[in-house]
């Protein structure tokens, strides 16, 4: 199997580029995400954890789902969740409908804290508002295709996008969302949504 990294490869065939272009995004993301650790003297792990237990609800604020989000293991996460807790960040909360279960939050000072760290992709919005609505249309369905395709490989283990909702209808070009009983333009795809229901 040919890899991306090889120039002759890359150079010749689009998908490669394609490839190519995508890892070089994912390094700014990297690197963006290690510029707010260094700042803020987090690990990027427990940044990515703040900002999702600020993002979601209640029920997806627990250790297992967690480390599922972020394809970790329990107790990788369980150790940035009790540094998190040290530096009064968060909370671990018994979930009263199950003793044996406990929820996590944000206190103020993580709360304040979110407001500044979540702030790091600001960067990357620049080159994307430059793009036509066509173009930022398109290429927020084909990555959707592709989260998709690499979720029903089993690649991506969690997903809470139109695509793999109980709520969600495709007929040819067209989408339908039955909770909202609407038809979605494809710029109103959600990749993360609230009231996603796994098929």
């Amino acid at each position: 199997m040919a890899s991306s990294f090889d120039l002759e490869i890359q150079n010749s065939q689009i998908e490669h580029r394609i490839i190519a272009a995508l890892e070089r995004i994912a390094e700014v993301f990297r690197v963006l995400l290690w510029e707010q650790s260094k700042k803020f003297g987090l690990s990027p792990i427990q940044i990515q954890i703040l900002i999702f237990l600020h993002t979601h609800s209640r029920e997806k604020c627990k250790v297992s789902y967690l480390a599922q989000e972020f394809h970790l293991t329990k107790p990788t996460v369980s150790d940035a969740i009790q540094s998190l807790i040290r530096k009064e960040l968060i909370t671990k909360e018994r979930n009263p409908s199950d003793s044996r279960s406990f929820e996590l939050a944000l206190t103020h000072t993580g709360r304040v804290l979110y407001q500044e760290i979540s702030l790091y992709t600001n960067k990357l919005l620049e080159p994307i508002q430059n793009l036509s609505p066509n173009a930022k249309e398109n290429l927020l369905q084909n990555f959707l295709d592709i989260i998709h395709q690499l979720y029903e490989s089993g690649i991506i283990s969690l997903q809470r996008m139109c695509y793999s909702c109980k709520y969600y209808k495709r007929e040819k070009n067209m989408h339908y969302c039955m909770l909202l009983e609407k038809s979605l333009y494809k710029s109103e795809l959600r990749l993360d949504c609230p009231d996603y229901i796994a098929k």
